[in-house]
């Protein structure tokens, strides 16, 4: 890469503390100033983890400027702007651009789908009404569409578009990916399960749903790669795996809103169609914070 990544390391993929009545504010600013203090490298705020896609528009808007004035700098903000209509996403993406984001988080659009000759259209179409570096966000299990590896060749060619954030879950697609472009887009890890094997081929590091949890542990399995450390990093991916797998066992953010509701961080929370998280995972989950001495 000629350019310098976004971030290295671990960004957080935040929640968005929610109740009845809207966004708590004052918890999402406390929680914000947390992150940082325990050393985490970036925080992502209003994506799929933040509930970004039932967020009202002044809600989403009012989250991005409340968030982009609260870190202030002290890490890089990366803004949640992707939506299956591409003039809202880039009416959103230079929103976000003009309060204070460092760099944009788009996925890839959901339910009327497109080509991969479609998917390059409204990438670029949205880099090219912004002045702030673009993630790319492939999640197919959410969206039904995959970003292939040829069509990252032909989206690496705009000079805005600088990274992904891979969360396909197909090892053998992310390393032909790295084999076509690893020397143009930095890619980031979309899958807590995953952070070490990406860095191994030359990953920039993990946007994190664990991290709300443990935000200085995944920027140290980052950190610990990094400085040669492999097996050390491989041993934190793997102790922090069954707690991974526990996040995951119901559909993100349910869990990691329970969990960080345990912890008073926000209320036990989330917006229809998406309900509380069942009380035997939950149960689940809670056993193994208990064991990483959380709660």
């Amino acid at each position: 890469m000629t350019n310098q990544p976004i971030f290295t390391g671990a960004a957080t993929a935040l929640i968005t503390p929610l109740n009845a009545y809207g966004v708590d504010f004052e918890k999402m600013g406390k929680l914000i100033d947390w992150q940082i203090e325990k050393g985490i490298d970036a925080l992502v705020i209003a994506g799929t983890t933040g509930e970004g896609s039932t967020l009202s528009d002044e809600e989403h808007r009012a989250v991005l400027k409340f968030s982009a004035e609260r870190i202030n700098g002290r890490v890089p903000m990366i803004a949640g702007t992707g939506s299956n209509d591409t003039a809202y996403a880039i009416e959103l993406s230079r929103y976000a651009c003009a309060v204070g984001a460092d760099a944009l988080l788009v996925v890839t659009p959901y339910y009327n789908k497109t080509t991969q000759n479609g998917l390059v259209a409204m990438f670029n179409a949205i880099a090219d009404s912004v002045d702030k570096p673009l993630i790319l966000y492939n999640i197919p299990t959410r969206t039904n569409l995959n970003i292939e590896p040829e069509t990252y060749v032909k989206l690496a060619q705009h000079p805005n578009i600088r990274a992904i954030k891979e969360a396909n879950g197909n090892i053998s697609k992310i390393v032909e990916t790295f084999a076509l472009v690893g020397d143009k887009l930095d890619m980031y890890s979309g899958d807590d399960d995953q952070v070490v094997p990406i860095l191994s081929m030359g990953g920039a590091g993990v946007i994190s749903v664990l991290s709300n949890l443990l935000p200085t542990e995944t920027s140290e399995m980052c950190k610990k790669f990094f400085r040669g450390d492999v097996k050390g990093s491989a041993d934190m991916q793997c102790h922090y795996l069954p707690l991974i797998n526990a996040l995951f066992s119901e559909t993100n953010p349910v869990p990691i809103k329970a969990a960080m509701a345990e912890l008073g961080w926000c209320e036990n929370y989330v917006r229809l169609p998406l309900i509380p998280m069942e009380q035997a995972h939950k149960e689940k989950l809670f056993a193994l914070m208990r064991a990483e001495n959380l709660i």
